[in-house]
């Protein structure tokens, strides 16, 4: 009868053993979420939509067109801007044709490189993660510079057009004024053609050509494909080792039977209380309940080297806010670490079921 009873309180001895450990050298949880950054796309100016570009869920790439707002109104206002200009030129008896035109391309130019710039800096953050080739983030540099030297080129030949009207037509005030006017139609023409800011997923589209786009009101919302992790919500007593870099392995629910490698990329260094402080208000500390209390969790960013979401050739496919299993290995412990790679196989396996 007692032989039952010691061999019980070993394995429960080993057990408890191996969880102080565990949660302290290869912490665990299945609380953890599938995230990327969804951008809601909102028009610089309002209007009819008259062509909508995209489908619910499309898969589209950095600066293809989405939506396109009615032109009429802002080709009128830049038609009204021109012959303000060509009006305030006559009378220094100057031409603005040349200045006009210079002024159109020096518009197209700067919302060229604001889109260029938008899209390499994505890049730029996907290379510092180690998620997309060097190359990659090369072929970004470039063609900023290639859009800023454009940008340069435009501003070049509207000084050289501004010149042309002479000091006296370059320096009247009427004209500054009609300048700036009409470098503000240019832009907004420009504004009436929404792109897409990265390489992406059309979600939550809810308007057909006939809506009306108001300026500053959400039209849908954009999920970057290229810029994705997992975030994994673990208590404070699971990251006292944690360091940055730590390596990690991933089961997703939408893919069981896989284990993903992965690491730390970054760490949260707070959470929300309920009962946080506020000013004016007397200090309030939040409630515990029962005679353990309920562990704090922190958010922890993992990401996934080597595997680029939205690659054709890769089937690893994401969903916003998916749900994730997640594993630390924060020591060399190779016990630990085999026994811990062993239940994510486990995990992976049964994630089938659930």
């Amino acid at each position: 009868m007692k032989r039952p009873i010691v061999i019980s309180a070993i394995v429960l001895a080993l057990f408890l053993g191996w969880y102080l450990a565990a949660d302290r050298l290869t912490p665990f949880t299945g609380n953890a979420r599938v995230k990327t950054i969804a951008t809601e796309i909102v028009p610089q100016v309002s209007g009819v939509v008259t062509e909508v570009l995209v489908a619910n869920g499309q898969l589209v790439a950095a600066g293809e067109p989405l939506i396109r707002i009615d032109r009429r109104r802002y080709e009128i206002d830049r038609a009204a801007a021109r012959a303000d200009l060509e009006a305030a030129t006559q009378e220094v008896g100057a031409s603005s044709a040349d200045v006009s035109a210079a002024q159109a391309r020096l518009a197209r130019a700067g919302a060229d490189l604001d889109t260029i710039r938008l899209q390499a800096e994505r890049v730029f953050a996907l290379e510092a993660k180690g998620l997309i080739a060097v190359a990659k983030a090369d072929d970004a540099r470039g063609r900023v510079a290639e859009a800023e030297a454009g940008v340069e080129n435009a501003e070049a030949e509207l000084e050289k057009a501004k010149q042309r009207l002479g000091s006296e037509g370059r320096d009247n005030p009427k004209i500054q004024r009609a300048l700036a006017a009409l470098a503000a139609a240019e832009l907004n023409l420009e504004w009436t053609e929404i792109r897409a800011p990265a390489e992406g997923i059309v979600s939550n589209l809810l308007i057909a050509p006939g809506s009306y786009a108001r300026a500053g009101s959400d039209l849908l919302v954009f999920i970057d494909i290229r810029d994705v992790w997992v975030e994994a919500y673990l208590t404070e007593n699971n990251l006292g080792r944690a360091e940055l870099g730590a390596p990690a392995d991933v089961v997703l629910d939408m893919h069981p039977g896989r284990v993903i490698p992965g690491k730390v990329e970054s760490f949260t260094p707070g959470a929300a209380l309920s009962g946080a402080d506020r000013p004016g208000r007397l200090a309030s500390a939040p409630s515990t309940k029962g005679f353990l209390r309920e562990p704090e969790r922190f958010a922890v960013r993992i990401v996934l080297p080597g595997y680029e979401a939205g690659d054709p050739e890769d089937d690893l496919r994401i969903l916003l806010n998916g749900q994730a299993d997640v594993m630390l290995y924060l020591s060399d412990n190779s016990f630990l670490n085999t026994l811990g790679r062993a239940y994510m196989r486990l995990v992976a396996f049964l994630s089938y079921a659930y």
